[in-house]
């Protein structure tokens, strides 16, 4: 800048001595010129240098995020900071996880959020190690030139065991075609040590367009990007579909006025598919809770739920639902409708049991959206649960 002054200034000396003798032209050598920049006035801005500015300004830091979070440009097979690689001959994904303090309940177990934190959150990094994660939440490269993100429709759980504090687990991912416009995505998880599987998962996603809020097509370019990946295998064998029933004010268990916290957002600028359990648990009576454990979820997503919506949570026990009891006195080899060894475990002279006398509960949900007129549906869920593992002595 001081350079620049200093020519300013030496070609108005210039002007003035050329110009002595003219009246009109001697104030120029009263005129100071000073260094400071500010005393520049700046050209006026129009409209399109406005715009080519923000440009400028918004490539530099898209630029600078992705150099922060160095998202691969190719396909990778390793991934040694999330410890995740690819398998299934170069299109699934696995990931080993370690359960950390801060993932479990009271009981030193996994909770149901931390589970389906960890579905989302190995799904991102399959897309991020195969080079297709564009600057969205799991969007394509394809998918972010055509405005599209993914929305989850369906998402169905089943629980086995749930991991324990400090232990090491291995999740498996991959994707298939759903439909037309659909792709599902599929999880395992299991022990590492012993290789026996904790829970399974399926999922079905659709495309939204992200200015219009609404479902969308998908693309030919999209369709070519992750059609490669597909695989034919599902986790969880689905044969007939159980329909979950919509519920009303006649509900058992209503929770009213549930907001949306900003925490509870996600990098869609919507709330989080994960919270909407949390609103859901949350009306089931505690007493209920204390002496059960879930070991199945179903969720339908309808629409999605923003940080102003006013939120009421709806639930319902599922008399009917209830399976058909075991008169077998001894002990069975299905309890509850699960594996003998998922029911039984020996351990310092105590035999550990599940519910021997009652089925799996059900429970149906509900989450509404307040609105002026009517309100609408954001969700519907059902959740099955079994007697919580007790001891008994017994004798060797």
């Amino acid at each position: 800048m001081a350079a620049c002054s200093y020519t300013i200034s030496l070609a108005i000396r210039c002007s003035s001595n050329a110009s002595n003798h003219d009246p009109h032209k001697q104030m120029l050598n009263k005129i100071k010129i000073s260094g400071n920049p500010t005393s520049v006035r700046p050209l006026k801005e129009t409209p399109a240098a406005a715009a080519a500015m923000a440009s400028v300004a918004q490539n530099l830091l898209l630029t600078k995020e992705k150099m922060r979070q160095n998202i691969p440009n190719k396909k990778q097979f390793i991934d040694p900071h999330r410890q995740g690689l690819i398998i299934e001959q170069g299109v699934g994904y696995r990931q080993t996880v370690v359960i950390r303090s801060y993932e479990v309940g009271p009981d030193k177990t996994v909770t149901l959020e931390t589970i389906l934190n960890l579905l989302q959150e190995t799904a991102l990094n399959h897309v991020w190690l195969s080079g297709l994660l564009g600057n969205g939440f799991g969007a394509t490269h394809g998918m972010v030139r055509n405005n599209l993100i993914w929305v989850v429709s369906k998402l169905q759980v089943q629980i086995d065991h749930y991991p324990i504090w400090g232990e090491v687990v291995e999740i498996d991912t991959w994707v298939g075609a759903s439909g037309k416009n659909g792709m599902r995505r599929d999880w395992l998880i299991r022990s590492q040590a012993t290789g026996h599987v904790f829970a399974r998962a399926t999922s079905i996603w659709v495309m939204m367009n992200e200015k219009t809020r609404r479902l969308s097509k998908m693309p030919e370019e999209v369709r070519a990007e992750i059609s490669p990946w597909f695989i034919e295998k599902q986790a969880i064998q689905e044969d007939v579909p159980e329909k979950i029933p919509k519920l009303d004010s006649s509900a058992r268990y209503v929770t009213s006025n549930l907001k949306p916290k900003r925490s509870d957002l996600d990098m869609n600028h919507h709330v989080n598919n994960v919270k909407y359990v949390r609103w859901m648990l949350e009306t089931i009576p505690d007493q209920f809770l204390e002496g059960h454990q879930l070991c199945g979820v179903t969720l339908e997503y309808r629409r999605e739920c923003g940080s102003a919506d006013i939120v009421q949570s709806l639930c319902e026990p599922d008399e009917d639902g209830i399976l058909e009891q075991n008169n077998n006195k001894e002990i069975p080899h299905l309890l509850n409708g699960f594996s003998l060894a998922s029911e039984i475990m020996e351990g310092n002279g105590m035999l550990m049991l599940g519910s021997l006398d009652k089925p799996p509960s059900k429970y149906t949900h509900l989450l509404l959206a307040k609105g002026q007129t009517q309100n609408e549906e954001i969700v519907r869920g059902k959740t099955v649960w079994k007697k919580r593992m007790h001891t008994v002595p017994f004798s060797t």
